[in-house]
């Protein structure tokens, strides 16, 4: 296995020793990812549709309860092989063919840590001129759209986060862990200090949604839940393939089960209550609804500013290093095993994360959650529908370890591409399409059926692509069955 170019020593299965992720660890994995910038404009941008509060929170809660199935159940295969998911990936795709899958996941995951650098530089630019009086506001840099001291500070944090990169998955494990706990007192914290400020949480709390009879868009509820709902089983939808990039650290499945159940769906419900009672409280504190946590601690006074935004720059670290470095990492790695390491490919990731320009991704509320999160969704939905048909119906959780670093093994299926998970994958896809071109402006002449089915883009991708890729297979092992059968005379 050592000779084979489809190995290399971090892409092997986890050993013994490696084993060593309690549910506790798993946990604070999730409660480091959940607490962030990006999870807490959640609410708010379903509130700007026209939700009510309490609508936006349930929606976030039901969103997070639908993904953690595909998550739970991906993570299966993680902690009973100890294999990564890039290597999952070839008993479906074929170990030349799972390199597609893994890089749609690896490139996305290069959108969201652009987005999360960005968010962190800013938090460090915030700090800077509340200390300074504003010195370090400057003119925007023409084409790149910030300005110099911003740019700074985007690459500052950018190169805080190649420190972990550097050091590997075991040092990611500490920092969530201990940081865990820190991030969940500073949520409720934050919420404390906005109930005192304000003396109680404000009207907004009162206020209907837009869909009441009489209101801006009555009787439309429905046209903005099912998107809504798409979007926030999007927003996971990455973690929701590359969950055994950690779950194959787990000590058993209960850890990584009970794990994931107490790490997700709570803690963003919580999140987005936070959200939402301090945006209300901020109406009376500072006059306007302020939903973006990085503004309101750089209004704090004092100390209060520098620890807000310290406290945020420590979520936005923690959920960047887990949720868009390692499997970008394994994708990249997974490209080319013998040349490409897991440092190497978090660099190439970085890099990536620059490129973008992710500032210009969060300029208004309807591209972030319309837009962004279902259209990815729309790419990833598909690959969830195939790795867990798969898995659980296709080889009924039975895998062979060893041939998975095989170039000419059981999963080599033709010349290494598995033709069955590509056309099950393009056909999940789409279906999308029309209303993902419908959604960007691209086409404004798309029929309405196909620009509600992107409502469902996930839902939609993954159903079609597991059933396709099932009955595919099915076909397949019937006419081997059928040629192996001796002839009767």
């Amino acid at each position: 296995m050592m000779e084979s170019p489809l190995w290399n020593t971090d892409l092997a299965p986890a050993g013994e020793r490696q084993r060593t992720w309690s549910w506790v660890n798993i946990s604070a994995l999730w409660v480091g990812m959940v607490v962030s910038v990006p999870a807490y404009l959640l609410a708010s941008g379903l509130m700007q549709e026209g939700m009510a509060w309490w609508q936006a929170v349930v929606t976030i809660f039901l969103g997070n309860l639908i993904v953690m199935i595909p998550m739970m159940l991906n993570g299966h295969a993680g902690a009973k092989y100890g294999v990564p998911f890039p290597v999952l990936l070839r008993t479906s795709f074929g170990t030349a063919g799972a390199k597609l899958p893994a890089l749609l996941r690896g490139l996305v995951a290069c959108g969201w840590f652009g987005i999360q650098t960005w968010v962190g530089g800013f938090a460090i630019y915030q700090i800077l001129n509340a200390v300074s009086g504003d010195v370090f506001v400057g003119v925007a840099i023409p084409v790149i759209g910030i300005d110099l001291a911003q740019l700074l500070c985007f690459l500052a944090f950018w190169l805080l986060q190649l420190v972990f990169v550097q050091k590997g998955t075991e040092s990611i494990r500490w920092l969530e862990t201990l940081a865990a706990p820190f991030l969940l007192l500073t949520a409720l914290a934050l919420l404390a200090w906005a109930y005192i400020r304000a003396g109680g949480f404000g009207d907004m709390l009162s206020a209907p949604s837009a869909f009441v009879e009489g209101g801006e868009r009555e009787g439309e509820f429905w046209q903005v839940f099912w998107p809504g709902l798409t979007a926030m089983v999007g927003f996971w939808a990455t973690m929701s393939l590359n969950i055994p990039d950690f779950t194959r650290y787990a000590r058993s499945q209960r850890d990584q089960l009970l794990g994931q159940a107490l790490g997700l769906p709570a803690p963003m419900a919580l999140l987005a209550l936070v959200s939402v009672f301090v945006t209300s409280a901020t109406v009376l504190i500072f006059g306007e609804a302020i939903w973006d946590p990085v503004v309101i601690a750089g209004r704090l006074d004092g100390a209060g500013v520098v620890l807000g935004l310290l406290a945020l720059t420590i979520a936005t670290l923690t959920t960047n290093l887990a949720a868009n470095v390692v499997a970008p990492a394994n994708g990249f790695s997974n490209l080319a095993p013998e040349r490409i390491s897991f440092r190497l490919g978090g660099y190439i990731t970085a890099g990536l994360g620059i490129a973008i320009m992710p500032w210009k991704l969060l300029e208004s509320a309807g591209a972030y959650l319309f837009i962004w999160l279902i259209g990815y969704s729309s790419l990833l939905g598909p690959i969830a529908g195939i790795m867990v048909t798969d898995y659980f119906f296709v080889r009924k959780c039975r895998l062979e370890t060893a041939e998975l670093y095989r170039e000419h093994g059981a999963y080599s299926y033709s010349k290494g591409w598995n033709l069955n998970a590509i056309i099950a994958l393009c056909l999940g896809i789409a279906p999308t399409v029309p209303g993902f071109f419908n959604a960007t402006g691209l086409s404004d002449d798309i029929p309405s059926f196909f620009t509600g089915l992107y409502d469902y883009a996930w839902f939609v991708g993954a159903l079609l692509a597991g059933m396709i890729y099932y009955l595919l297979m099915r076909f397949d092992f019937q006419r081997e069955r059928e040629q192996v059968r001796p002839s009767s005379h």
